[in-house]
């Protein structure tokens, strides 16, 4: 009896640790990336103030603390940025920047692959679901997909470029080509799929995959 004691609770504490765990992993992985890009600026100013106030040198020497501030300065640079490009002067500069990147030999399609693909997961594409489920990587399974766009092939088929990220670092991914009739809709935001993605599938909603049925073809 003790010892189905002490298993309940193992599982129960496991149970209770494991998603805290992979919420802290996720968030971890984001704050690193967010904090590297402003962690050299920070860094090289921490060294001239060092230079000035000799005093709290050791305390500018610190990594965590110029970490932490890469982090807390990237975040105000993205909301900064974001609240120049809703502005009308925000919106030349980025034009103009565009413009910019577009004369860049190899930069050009890059960076204007990358742009397109954040317009179109901002957008429900026609036709279909944004967030669906293809068989993959084989067809006994099942794969979280965005769809970024729908066409047809030359028999007429309705086609969908799938892109499958990887987890838990959602930048990597594979692009499928799969057949409309092939897909299955979800009711998921392509907010949830990517929260999913990141938590290695410890966040999702209340009732997963709520819509299991095939895409309709356009026009039905």
């Amino acid at each position: 009896m003790r010892t189905l004691h002490i298993q309940r609770y193992l599982i129960t504490g496991l149970l209770t640790v494991v998603p805290l765990w992979i919420t802290f992993l996720v968030f971890r992985f984001i704050a690193s990336l967010l904090a590297q890009f402003g962690a050299p600026l920070i860094g090289a100013a921490f060294h001239a103030l060092s230079t000035v106030f000799p005093g709290a040198a050791a305390l500018f020497a610190e990594q965590w603390l110029i970490s932490a501030i890469g982090f807390a300065a990237t975040l105000l640079a993205l909301y900064l940025i974001g609240w120049i490009s809703n502005r009308v002067f925000g919106q030349r500069i980025l034009a103009g920047l565009d413009a910019l990147m577009e004369r860049i030999p190899l930069v050009q399609s890059v960076y204007s692959g990358t742009k397109k693909l954040m317009a179109m997961l901002q957008n429900k594409p026609n036709g279909t679901q944004r967030v669906v489920l293809i068989d993959f990587p084989s067809p006994e399974l099942k794969t979280i997909g965005f769809v970024t766009r729908v066409f047809a092939d030359a028999s007429g088929r309705e086609m969908a470029s799938v892109y499958v990220p990887t987890t838990p670092n959602p930048t990597g991914g594979y692009l499928e080509i799969v057949p409309v009739d092939k897909l299955t809709a979800t009711d998921w935001s392509v907010d949830q799929a990517m929260a999913f993605v990141l938590s290695v599938g410890a966040v999702a909603p209340d009732a997963p995959f709520p819509a299991t049925s095939p895409v309709p073809p356009r026009g039905e």
